[in-house]
């Protein structure tokens, strides 16, 4: 039976559930993990502070500008249509071409072995060290296959429809708000109080920690090299707030309801963000933090609260999480391949929509995809090597507010961006200047991330030559 197909997306999420897809997506595997790295560059918990709360910063005010641009154009594919809007369409291309090579695909990769990871400590036999399939030349592990299953699952359900990922985001995201909660209040409830004032005594001193506890002191240069590397984890953990832009085709008011989920979702994870690394201060040492096993920081903070029980609760809250957060990336990004067929410029199948009126075919590529990623081994290095593409993009897209002010004055804004322009611009300086220094400082996190994304020059013209073929070839039969 031949599957029928929709011309039109169904608004059907409302202000929470677009709010849960922004908070759900936010929260991952990063927050348990990536504290260990920024301790162990900053040194101090002063700085790991200041370190998620300028990370916060950025995302909020991004996330405020992001609201002028969703109010404007509140169609499916969210930042590559502000892209080719503000500028052309080969940098909302090399966006598109960066978010499906790398960025959305690989992250959803990450984020199914997250979950299978953490499940392998419930059931062994699951490990990520075992092999369930010898190749010769490379094999896979039990760990690996099921994050490919996990990743087939939430796509088949979001194939079926809108609906059925919305009641799993917004169920599993109230789930792990709720846990997150539960930990930070347990953990602060059970303050260690020789750790505390340990831990805060030299709040201000910055550093990079070894191994013995010293911290070694940088120059002035260094000192803001190290804050630049040490946010790399932050930013990953806070990334993927704008996804909800991507499917404002399916939101109900998505002028008013974009631009609010984004402020209400990451305020309230970048305050959890700040509230878990209070607790993980109130618990651990410095050194334990920076030097946790396999840098799971949450495991050892729930293993000083709850005692051996904490690595079954933990392994349950990060299962929780990463399932919740791989639908929505899930659920969102083949919006943008869609939008990206649309223009002719990803294959023609990718821009329609099945019988739920959903781009069932833009989920199963992006599907294949992630899975490939998932049995290279490869994609923990490119998540890494991100950051700074994802960066660059966000500066990109919020100086297009500037531009869109010029071109289009007239132009309806519902919604204009918070603290315009002084919000953008240190925004985009801060941006700036956290680029530049991954350049100096992190040069393997920087030009492999970027050679991805300037491959995608030649690959748009060959592109639009072949339609420019296509073109002429329709034309002479019609002569």
């Amino acid at each position: 039976m031949i599957e029928k197909e929709t011309t039109q997306f169904k608004p059907s999420l409302k202000l929470m559930d677009a709010t849960m897809l922004v908070a759900g997506s936010m929260i991952g595997s990063g927050i348990f993990i990536v504290s260990a790295d920024i301790t162990r560059n900053v040194g101090s918990s002063g700085w790991l502070l200041v370190v998620w709360l300028i990370t916060g910063f950025m995302t909020l005010t991004a996330a405020l500008s992001y609201g002028e641009l969703s109010a404007m154009f509140p169609k499916a594919g969210g930042q590559y249509i502000y892209l080719k809007e503000a500028y052309n369409p080969l940098i909302s291309f090399l966006y598109g071409w960066s978010f499906f090579t790398v960025i959305q695909t690989a992250t959803i990769a990450a984020v199914g072995v997250a979950f299978a990871k953490f499940t392998a400590y419930l059931v062994p036999a699951l490990s990520e060290d075992l092999v369930a399939v010898d190749l010769g030349f490379f094999t896979i592990s039990p760990a690996q296959l099921l994050a490919i299953g996990v990743i087939i699952l939430l796509t088949y359900i979001n194939s079926r429809g809108v609906n059925g990922g919305k009641v799993i985001q917004t169920t599993f995201t109230v789930a792990k708000l709720l846990s997150l909660f539960g930990l930070i209040a347990f953990g602060l409830f059970f303050l260690d109080k020789g750790i505390w004032k340990t831990n805060w005594e030299n709040m201000w001193v910055l550093g990079s920690l070894s191994t013995d506890g010293n911290i070694g002191s940088y120059t002035t240069l260094a000192a803001f090299g190290a804050i630049a590397a040490a946010m790399v984890g932050s930013i990953f953990s806070s990334d993927s707030w704008h996804n909800v832009t991507f499917i404002a085709g399916e939101i109900k008011n998505p002028a008013r309801n974009i631009g609010l989920s984004l402020a209400l979702g990451t305020i309230m994870v970048t305050v959890l963000y700040i509230l878990t690394n209070v607790m993980y201060t109130s618990v651990l040492s410095l050194h334990d933090i920076a030097y946790a096993d396999k840098d799971r920081v949450a495991v050892s903070a729930a293993n000083h609260i709850f005692g051996t029980a904490g690595t079954i609760i933990i392994a349950l809250m990060i299962m929780v999480s990463t399932f919740g957060c791989n639908n929505g990336l899930i659920m969102a990004g083949a919006r943008v391949y869609y939008s990206m067929a649309k223009d002719g410029l990803f294959f023609k199948k990718v821009g329609t929509l099945n019988k739920n009126a959903v781009p069932g075919f833009g989920l199963w590529i992006q599907c294949v995809f992630a899975c490939l990623w998932c049995i290279s081994g490869k994609y923990g290095d490119l998540l890494d090597m991100i950051s700074f593409v994802v960066v660059m993009f966000y500066m990109l897209t919020i100086f297009g507010i500037f531009i869109l002010r010029k071109k289009r004055p007239d132009a309806e804004r519902p919604y204009k961006a918070f603290g315009y322009p002084v919000l953008p611009i240190i925004y985009m300086v801060m941006g700036l200047a956290f680029c530049i220094l991954l350049i100096m400082f992190k040069p393997k996190f920087t030009w492999p991330g970027l050679i991805i994304t300037l491959i995608g020059i030649p690959v748009y013209y060959l592109i639009k030559g072949n339609i420019l073929r296509q073109d002429l070839k329709s034309k002479d039969r019609l002569m």
